[in-house]
């Protein structure tokens, strides 16, 4: 650019050659302005019918993000060559205009002209992000037919889409295949098989990587770890960044943005917080996984305190950062931080997107506005799974089981396969309106007719059904011949059913298995001796409590959270450190 410069002081005149040597420059330091004044000089100089020009002008535009100038250049041109075509099918790519580029590469057939490796790698990334299977298989066959030699770059190119389209056999295949595997090539099919939940295969073949005497790059680091998040393998984790430090990629923000999550999803929000801290720049990446991470633990105080930060440091929250927040918001009940950031979210252009809606929608439920909740609901263009999903759950929040299972009868109307958590929610909803025998029937419909299997939660909520209803002995014989192993939440439920119904006898059956389970939990002495004290039976409600005593066990005090000024207080029964504690208690 120096030299263009100075050439310019000078009486020399540029010509083609020279713009499109200096072109190049632009688009690799994305220049756009400095590109638009060389752009006026060419029209100047009367080179823009040159091919080569042109196509250097379309690269420029499309690598500075303009895509829409760059392709109303390549329109103008009174002709085109092979790299034109691939020029701008390059330069859809880059900027995730999938579709744009498969349109373009059949009007290049259309055209007549032959794609190149560049042009067939391009087409390749495109159907990948978008998961077009059935134009990436079309591509591969075309690219047989072409008899191209081998390349490493274009076999990539044919994993990663095989990886992203959920077809790893074809792309395990075609790995296996490969005469030289890069660090590329490796890398492509970790992250295939991380992003397609086999995360153990991911840890299996990054081993292999290494002892084939290939050096995992930033991206492997980068692909590999959300498979030790994913398996909450901690330890597996730990040592990855170790590997890390000494490869010199510490410091890069993908990475470390990559080691955040990983720590905050196996559960270590404070070593995730510490690399936070520590990193030298941030992007709305690393900011946004750290929100989600304390959402995601429980903390939604400090979650909501961070998006405040990120706002003042500058940084604009995007649509991943707003999914993040607004379950901070919901868990805490915040509702008026909730509604501020639903408007940030509007002024944003955000509101569309099915998954802050869905976020959204779950927000407001859980806030106890559940109208607002379905006005949203009915208001989306597009619904998946969690959409229904969320409305069901809030409805059985609310105890609305009557429309919580009218909306499950829409959902299957409207063609949505319901997966195990509308299952839970349908439960649950039934559970807290009293609908024992429609419970029933929708826990026997979606096993059989859906094929979920179900978990100990779905167990768990039918335990929870006819216990609430009083048919304990149901509750009992279910838990019998269940194919699983019940757990404590489980026999929690049922005890507390048998509180309720002031069943003794099954009570202390039951307190007895929660014991061998948990002999640390106060839950189940509390509800046995308060059981036996409704029942007068002193004698043994002191027995329980001496037993509690003999094994140190504590009964945790409750507490409360109160939103007042959009700031969240906590309050513990019997504490009085709180600064508004003696205010509080005055004006009770």
């Amino acid at each position: 650019m120096n030299l263009f410069y100075q050439m310019q002081q000078t009486d020399i005149l540029p010509n083609q050659f020279t713009f499109a040597s200096v072109l190049p420059a632009c688009a690799n330091t994305t220049d756009l302005e400095r590109g638009m004044e060389i752009h006026e000089e060419i029209i100047r100089c009367g080179f823009q019918s040159d091919v080569v020009v042109t196509n250097s002008l379309v690269d420029m535009y499309a690598k500075c993000g303009r895509t829409e100038i760059a392709r109303e250049a390549f329109d103008k041109m009174p002709q085109r060559d092979v790299v034109s075509w691939t020029t701008m099918i390059v330069g859809y790519s880059q900027n995730g205009c999938g579709e744009e580029v498969i349109e373009l590469f059949r009007q290049m057939h259309f055209a007549g002209l032959k794609p190149s490796l560049k042009t067939f790698t391009s087409v390749l990334s495109a159907c990948a992000s978008l998961a077009a299977l059935e134009q990436g298989m079309q591509i591969h066959e075309e690219i047989i037919r072409t008899d191209f030699p081998y390349d490493a770059f274009l076999e990539c190119a044919l994993i990663d889409m095989y990886a992203k389209c959920g077809h790893m056999e074809v792309a395990c295949k075609l790995f296996d295949k490969m005469c030289e595997r890069d660090v590329v090539s490796w890398t492509v099919m970790i992250a295939g098989y991380a992003q397609n939940g086999r995360e153990k295969e991911a840890l299996k073949l990054f081993r292999e990587m290494q002892l084939a005497g290939v050096k995992p790059g930033a991206k492997a680091f980068a692909n590999i770890l959300p498979a030790c998040a994913n398996l909450e393998a901690l330890g597996r984790g730990v040592e990855i960044h170790g590997k890390i430090i000494v490869s010199g990629f510490h410091f890069d923000v993908i990475v470390e943005s990559a080691l955040m999550d990983m720590y905050a999803k196996c559960g270590n929000t404070e070593k995730a917080r510490n690399l936070f801290d520590k990193m030298l720049q941030r992007d709305e990446v690393s900011w946004t996984l750290m929100i989600a991470g304390y959402a995601q633990n429980g903390y939604g105080t400090e979650a909501l305190k961070l998006f405040q930060q990120m706002q003042i440091a500058g940084m604009k929250p995007n649509m991943k950062t707003f999914a993040s927040v607004l379950p901070a918001c919901a868990n805490l009940a915040a509702f008026e931080q909730g509604r501020e950031i639903h408007e940030e979210i509007i002024k944003s252009g955000f509101q569309c997107d099915v998954v802050v809606e869905n976020a959204l929608i779950d927000m407001y439920a859980k806030c106890g506005n559940i109208e607002k909740a379905r006005e949203l609901f009915d208001k989306m263009h597009r619904r998946d799974v969690i959409s229904w999903t969320a409305m069901i759950t809030g409805y059985a929040m609310h105890g609305s089981g009557k429309e919580a299972l009218k909306l499950f009868q829409d959902m299957k109307k409207d063609g949505i396969m319901p997966n195990h958590v509308t299952l839970v929610s349908v439960l649950s909803a039934c559970c807290h309106a009293g609908l024992v025998d429609e419970g029933l029937q929708c826990f026997n419909y979606l096993r059989e007719h859906h094929g979920i299997v179900p978990t100990m939660e779905h167990y768990s909520c039918i335990v929870d059904l006819l216990g609430r209803a009083g048919r304990l002995d149901e509750a009992q014989d279910f838990i019998n011949r269940m194919t699983l192993q019940p757990d404590s939440a489980m026999w929690s439920c049922l005890l507390g059913a048998c509180r309720v119904h002031h069943n003794i006898e099954l009570g202390e059956s039951v307190a007895e298995h929660l014991f061998e389970l948990n002999p640390r939990d106060a839950a189940p002495y509390v509800i046995l001796s308060n059981m036996y004290a409704t029942a007068g039976r002193w004698a043994d409600f002191l027995k329980v409590r001496k037993s509690m005593k003999e094994r140190t066990v504590k009964k945790m005090p409750g507490c409360s959270w109160i939103e007042i000024d959009k700031q969240m207080h906590v309050f513990l029964v019997g504490e009085d450190s709180h600064v508004q504690s003696q205010n509080a208690q005055q004006d009770s």
